[in-house]
């Protein structure tokens, strides 16, 4: 890498990290490895679902202080933070299916190897979460609730934003500052089909709002990186492939397809605003300066990711989450080789190719 690492040549850049569920050890990676660069600075942050929890953990770590600026912090929390989701793995579906059909939870592990489509997944598709009853609790509640929020929502380190779909109007959230609360994370991440509804009094509306997944309308968001004070530059963790070059045929393979549009469906529809503004303004009809100059990369391996599918988002088993870390950082150790020294500079992402 020819970057200058020198402390006056540091570098600072926005992140926006796409949720997946348990696909999302591939930007714990990613983040391992960009917190080893102490030229690079991470001013924003906004985040989805996985990338939600990803990103309130990375904060947590670099508002803590320290001589390395909190790096090693945010590393660590990340650590804790996967082996916890590592620990809940299936288990928690299993609960949810037993308490639906009791004695069927003993067969959802092993169904999972041998069944075109497995007893949680037609549980899913029949029974509502909201069936349970008492019986309910969202695994991930005690993970995020772990979490320091004080630090999270510190007025210091990167912004953060958070997406969320409000249930009512259909229309994005973003959560950012103070009211960045565990609710906010746990609806960042809340799959219909698996968890009830998250519900939280919204100051702008006046009304308890519930909430499902950021991905339904923000994989993540960009427009909150676009804030005068925030850099340029928009690093994309991708974890949900954009191109397929097979045609799926099997229902698991459809629906998995299916999954995989529908949540890059509103970060395409941002990437071509973007590229619309930067054609007005090299075609002189939009001034210079009018719009913020947005510089887009992004860290992906569809490679790696096209061999997984939605089935593995929810099966956060300990070698699946340490197999996508190490994909991550070597995905990020490649971005730092190839394009370091474009950060601040250019664009490293074709956008017509991308989303044209």
């Amino acid at each position: 890498m020819t970057t200058d690492r020198r402390p006056g040549n540091s570098k600072r850049i926005n992140l926006a990290l796409q949720g997946g569920g348990a696909h999302g050890a591939f930007t714990w990676g990613v983040l391992d490895r960009l917190l080893q660069e102490p030229w690079l600075e991470i001013a924003g942050i906004s985040g989805t679902s996985a990338g939600a929890l990803n990103g309130a953990a990375l904060k947590a770590g670099l508002v803590s202080g320290g001589s390395d600026g909190g790096r090693q912090a945010a590393r660590d929390n990340l650590d804790w933070v996967w082996r916890q989701v590592g620990a809940v793995g299936d288990m928690e579906m299993a609960r949810w299916i037993g308490a639906v059909f009791p004695g069927m939870a003993s067969m959802a592990t092993w169904a999972e190897q041998f069944m075109p489509v497995t007893p949680g997944e037609v549980v899913t598709r029949l029974v509502s979460p909201y069936a349970l009853g008492a019986a309910y609790r969202n695994p991930l509640d005690r993970v995020v609730r772990r979490l320091r929020f004080d630090r999270v929502c510190a007025s210091g380190g990167p912004q953060l934003f958070v997406s969320a779909t409000n249930v009512r109007t259909g229309k994005i959230r973003v959560f950012r500052a103070e009211e960045v609360t565990p609710e906010a994370i746990l609806a960042s991440g809340c799959l219909p089909a698996i968890f009830q509804a998250v519900e939280i009094h919204d100051p702008l509306t006046g009304k308890v709002e519930a909430f499902w997944d950021g991905g339904f309308t923000g994989n993540p968001a960009l427009f909150p990186l676009f804030e005068p004070g925030l850099p340029d530059d928009i690093v994309i963790v991708s974890i949900n492939p954009l191109y397929r070059d097979e045609v799926p045929r099997t229902p698991q393979d459809i629906a998995s397809r299916v999954n995989e549009i529908s949540f890059n469906a509103s970060l395409l529809r941002e990437l071509r605003a973007i590229a619309f503004v930067k054609d007005l303004v090299s075609e002189g009809q939009v001034p210079e300066g009018a719009f913020k100059r947005v510089l887009v990369h992004m860290i992906a391996d569809d490679e790696i990711m096209t061999g997984l599918s939605m089935r593995t988002k929810t099966a956060a088993t300990p070698l699946l989450l340490h197999q996508l870390k190490e994909a991550g950082r070597a995905a990020a150790e490649t971005f730092l080789e190839t394009h370091a020294d474009a950060l601040n500079v250019t664009d490293t992402v074709d956008l017509m190719a991308t989303c044209g």
